[in-house]
């Protein structure tokens, strides 16, 4: 038996990239999962070809609440319950500036527009998807909300203004959120690569010439899989970095090799 027997898992992001690999292997240990990605997006026909049955598509844009309190009722209308949610959906620099690493734009070059679609789809969509998700991990007392930000480092780096602060804010959030939480039986923690990833938002091939040398999406399974898993209970407000988990150790020992608290503690 897979460790996610019986899980029901909301992946939003879920048609490429690192939501695509971690759904995949959230399927693999048992779980059923609902993967959410924005309408008239290809990708997800193409995902639920590629992962079969278990894979319980649905189109929605989660910087609406209204889409957001449809995707919950959708797991449980569809896959018969909630167990867990994977805030993955966002944006990257790609969307600023295609060379945003090697040729960075200045932060008083960015339109106001771009500053607030980044916040909105990397920090807003987790606080909504949350906040539609809560009421029922609570009343079941078990749960998880797995958020997906990015290293502390990249959250400061200059030229990533928008991204940076998005990010932070999400980290931030997390922390929040795993402290209002605790007694409930539902756990906040964070997963992010640790590193650059080889996912679409790496778009400057001058910084970046060597796709073979990035974080594979692959890396975020085995620790997504424990994270979400019965296996961690009592573990909130940790960050984990998928590039450090030892696959050779145990789930426990590898989560507590690859985490630190989450924030800036």
């Amino acid at each position: 038996m897979g460790v996610l027997n019986s899980k029901v898992i909301i992946v939003t992001g879920a048609a490429r990239g690192l939501g695509k690999a971690m759904a995949d292997g959230l399927i693999a240990a048992g779980a059923t999962v609902v993967g959410v990605d924005l309408p008239g997006e290809a990708e997800l026909d193409q995902t639920v070809k590629e992962l079969g049955k278990k894979f319980l598509p649905i189109a929605a844009d989660v910087t609406d609440e209204v889409s957001c309190a449809r995707v919950v009722k959708h797991a449980l209308d569809t896959a018969g319950g909630l167990h867990v949610l994977i805030n993955n959906a966002g944006i990257g620099m790609q969307e600023i500036n295609t060379y945003f690493h090697s040729e960075p734009t200045p932060f008083w070059k960015l339109e106001p527009r771009q500053w607030r679609g980044m916040l909105e789809n990397n920090a807003t969509t987790q606080f909504l998807m949350a906040r539609a998700c809560v009421p029922h991990l609570t009343a079941q007392g078990w749960g998880r909300i797995i958020n997906v930000t990015t290293s502390l480092e990249t959250m400061m780096l200059p030229g990533f203004s928008p991204y940076g602060p998005s990010k932070a804010a999400a980290e931030a959030h997390s922390v929040i959120m795993a402290r209002a939480l605790e007694g409930t039986g539902v756990t906040v923690n964070v997963l992010v690569p640790g590193g650059a990833a080889n996912t679409r938002m790496i778009s400057d091939t001058k910084q970046f010439p060597d796709r073979a040398a990035l974080v594979q999406p692959g890396k975020m399974v085995a620790p997504a899989v424990w994270i979400a898993s019965n296996q961690s209970d009592g573990v909130t407000g940790r960050r984990f970095a998928a590039r450090k988990w030892d696959e050779s150790l145990t789930p426990a020992e590898a989560a507590l090799s690859a985490s630190a608290p989450a924030g800036w503690r």
